[in-house]
């Protein structure tokens, strides 16, 4: 009987041992991996639209209708002035510099002003849809349903129209330092992926080359 005894505490020490090995090998490996380098996250490419695309958007809506025409409003100033759907929504009448033709956006993304252009297309009778009364969601419904009517790329989203301008300020020529302005981007690397969107003169350039 004492045999027994001692041969389960022995099973018993060695159960013990084990489970200290295991607990100090999970340690290290715990160790381990926070040395290892993170897997890059896929940064994927923004989606820009064409002004052909962009005109047979606005065409499907009925300037008849009150909501429409506050619609074709909020769409100018994402296409043609780069802000976001929550700075359009915030945007105030005397924000707008008819004489400058310039917009002041008041505390955009990370609480950062800055003055962009005014819509090329801007007629006289939008200022008096600013404030946009619709929300985020009632914008964005309207867009999606306006691209399903148009035929356009199901995968259109309303910031979509905001990437449409940093790329085709890049496509005319622009400096990307001033894009990034216009964009409020905190940082040039931000700017730099509508580059790698639509690189247009890289391709040219290497056209050129060989």
């Amino acid at each position: 009987m004492e045999d027994e005894g001692e041969k389960r505490e022995i099973k018993q020490e060695d159960k013990n041992e084990i489970e200290n090995k295991l607990q100090e090998l999970y340690a290290q490996a715990k160790e381990l991996k926070k040395n290892l380098p993170k897997k890059a996250r896929r940064q994927a490419l923004p989606q820009s639209m064409s002004d052909e695309d962009f005109t047979k958007l606005i065409s499907q809506l009925d300037q008849k209708k009150e909501r429409h025409k506050e619609a074709k409003v909020a769409f100018l100033l994402a296409y043609e002035s780069g802000l976001r759907i929550s700075e359009i929504i915030n945007l105030k009448k005397e924000d707008i510099n008819l004489e400058r033709k310039s917009i002041f956006v008041k505390e955009g993304k990370y609480s950062k002003d800055r003055v962009v252009p005014l819509p090329k297309s801007w007629k006289n009778y939008m200022i008096d849809y600013i404030p946009i009364k619709k929300g985020v969601r009632a914008l964005q419904y309207t867009f999606k349903n306006a691209v399903r009517k148009a035929g356009l790329n199901p995968s259109y989203h309303f910031h979509c129209l905001r990437h449409s301008f940093a790329t085709h300020c890049l496509e005319r020529g622009m400096p990307i330092n001033m894009v990034q302005v216009l964009m409020g981007h905190s940082s040039i690397g931000t700017t730099n992926v509508y580059v790698r969107a639509n690189p247009a003169d890289a391709l040219k350039k290497y056209q050129e080359m060989f």
